[in-house]
């Protein structure tokens, strides 16, 4: 696999988790995904995308023939470049009826997920009511079900309740007392664990709450960073290209992992993410403009690059519903001469409303 980036005498384990909502990557920008980030340190690549509904709701059936050549393709690319491969499977409210019809859908979609050459797998019991009796053990009880029938060699759960955010209650029902001790408690030391922080978009990212969430799990998390991600109706306006902060490379000691789930565009997610790598490189000397300059002239080109740094505050902090119109024909000017660049058409796309995420497409992903 690419090798960790190291911190002083540390070493950070990166990734790509695909966990958003909203219109899915091609296979070809996956691909060039793994390809760009893999010489930055990234060393896994999770599928998981929202859009999957045979992850998700329907993932009880198997996925179409066009799918799975796609999928085993991806894992072959992932190969070539030393990347991890995972999928993310959300066996929507299984906990509810585990028994034997469920066990047996369950061992055909392993079944499938084996035969992709799936080193990666995550179980993700997010977005489902959690406010159950005995939900903590019970969902433990499939963990521990699926790494015996698995041929993945890392498993890496989601629980219902993967942050300290109150919204994940409003929304899922109220956590019960000391979910994720029983939690933590019960489930094998050798399967890791999810956590977005202290909210589901975290600003960043401490030694101290990285420590307690350690105690409770009784196991180091598995950062799941919802930086650079823009989905849903309130963040799909905004192009978030920042370079990451708020993420010390002081952590490295305190997380198993640090896996990014990316913004709808691929090609500009590139951007922040090669900035997070060089952050751990760094350590106290890290700059984040200077990274960025770095991160967007290797995407974008030097020329492009510097466009792009001029326009940050439009594109990450105005947003597409405040702009006028004057302002974006101006931006449109400046990009459409260089469309063949990916990073810029996707910033021509946005500018036409094409990434834009509504609760109902959220819910229809959510839910089916």
């Amino acid at each position: 696999m690419a090798a960790p980036t190291k911190v002083g005498g540390a070493k950070v384990e990166l990734g790509i988790i695909e966990g958003y909502y909203g219109k899915p990557w091609s296979w070809q920008a996956r691909r060039d995904q793994v390809s760009g980030l893999a010489p930055h340190g990234y060393g896994f690549y999770i599928y998981a995308p929202k859009a999957d509904p045979y992850l998700r709701k329907r993932w009880q059936e198997p996925h179409p023939a066009e799918y799975t050549t796609a999928l085993k393709d991806l894992a072959a690319h992932c190969a070539a470049h030393a990347v991890r491969f995972g999928v993310g499977l959300s066996p929507f409210e299984i906990y509810r009826d585990f028994g034997d019809e469920a066990k047996a859908a369950l061992g055909r979609k392993l079944d499938e997920l084996d035969a992709l050459g799936v080193q990666d797998l995550g179980i993700l019991f997010d977005d489902m009511r959690g406010d159950l009796p005995g939900v903590a053990k019970t969902q433990v009880e499939i963990l521990h079900w699926i790494a015996g029938r698995t041929k993945a060699s890392r498993i890496i759960a989601c629980p219902t309740y993967y942050n300290d955010d109150v919204g994940l209650d409003i929304a899922f029902g109220r956590r019960p007392e000391g979910y994720l001790e029983e939690f933590g408690a019960a489930l094998d030391p050798s399967i890791e664990v999810f956590w977005t922080g202290e909210e589901t978009c975290s600003k960043e990212f401490s030694p101290g709450h990285l420590r307690r969430v350690a105690g409770q799990l009784r196991r180091k998390p598995f950062l799941w960073d919802n930086y650079p991600v823009n989905d849903g109706p309130r963040m799909s306006p905004y192009l978030y290209i920042r370079p990451f902060t708020g993420r010390p490379a002081s952590i490295a000691p305190h997380i198993a992992a640090h896996a990014v789930n990316p913004a709808l565009q691929p090609a500009l997610t590139r951007i922040p993410a090669i900035s997070l790598a060089e952050s751990y490189r760094l350590g106290e000397d890290y700059q984040y403009l200077a990274a960025f300059q770095k991160a967007a002239a290797e995407v974008m080109g030097p020329e492009l690059g510097a466009m792009l740094q001029r326009h940050i505050g439009v594109m990450n902090d105005t947003g597409l519903d405040a702009l006028a119109d004057d302002v974006k024909a101006r931006l449109r000017d400046r990009y459409a001469p260089h469309a063949d660049v990916p990073a810029a058409q996707e910033i021509l796309d946005w500018l036409d409303g094409a990434w834009r995420i509504t609760r109902e497409m959220m819910e229809a992903e959510m839910y089916g």
